[in-house]
């Protein structure tokens, strides 16, 4: 008999963000089977209060252009707040995580082209097929967006056990926009995050890197 808590550990330790990707498309039946199991992350009242736009062949190509144009321009548009700051030991886990993504590509934190250059990676989806697009339906808010951030783990966790690798991107909703203008989507959905994901491409030096996690003891507190 399968140990299923074995199976899902194994799953959850497996995930991780990948920031480089094959160009091979994943074939429709996965994608839906793959959106199908996401549906059953939880919600407060079970309002399942999340839009997707998934993205593939053509007019993925059209974004991949349009998004870094905007974006090098300076025509920021973002439908949430976001500064990037973070204080204390967050800081802390927020430097080691960008030295352990420049580390494994060799970039030193002095070479600032360099690390320009591999952001702006963000813009063109990582050379990945697919890209999900998660909308929060207007009128929705901070709890709401809780049930989307479960919604978009459990979608990942779903690409990880059929064999594909991902990459959530808050960078992804810097031009919502021209989001929402290439792809058709209604005002009255505001754009949270994206999501890049397909077939990882393991002789990519990016995709060598870890991040560590926290101790138990500083996140959980158990009361008896």
């Amino acid at each position: 008999m399968t140990d299923t808590a074995a199976v899902f550990s194994e799953i959850v330790n497996q995930r991780r963000s990948v920031r480089s990707f094959l160009a091979t498309p994943v074939e429709r039946a996965i994608l839906e089977a793959v959106f199908t199991t996401a549906q059953r992350a939880p919600s407060n009242c079970n309002t399942q209060p999340w839009q997707a736009a998934v993205v593939s062949g053509e007019r993925i190509e059209k974004l991949r252009g349009k998004i870094p144009e905007a974006f090098n321009s300076g025509q920021w548009t973002m439908d949430f707040p976001y500064d990037g700051k973070y204080h204390g030991v967050y800081k802390d886990r927020q430097y080691a995580a960008a030295a352990a993504l420049y580390g494994a590509m060799g970039i030193s934190r002095d070479d600032k082209t360099a690390r320009s250059e591999q952001f702006s990676t963000n813009f063109t989806f990582f050379g990945a097929p697919h890209v999900a697009f998660l909308f929060l339906p207007e009128g929705f808010g901070l709890r709401e967006a809780a049930d989307l951030g479960m919604y978009a783990q459990t979608f990942m966790l779903s690409l990880t056990a059929h064999g594909l690798a991902s990459c959530p991107q808050t960078a992804l909703s810097f031009n919502c926009d021209v989001v929402r203008e290439e792809l058709g989507v209604d005002p009255s959905n505001r754009l949270l995050f994206g999501i890049s994901f397909g077939y990882e491409d393991n002789a990519d030096l990016v995709n060598n890197s870890r991040t560590e996690r926290a101790a138990l003891a500083d996140c959980v507190q158990f009361y008896d």
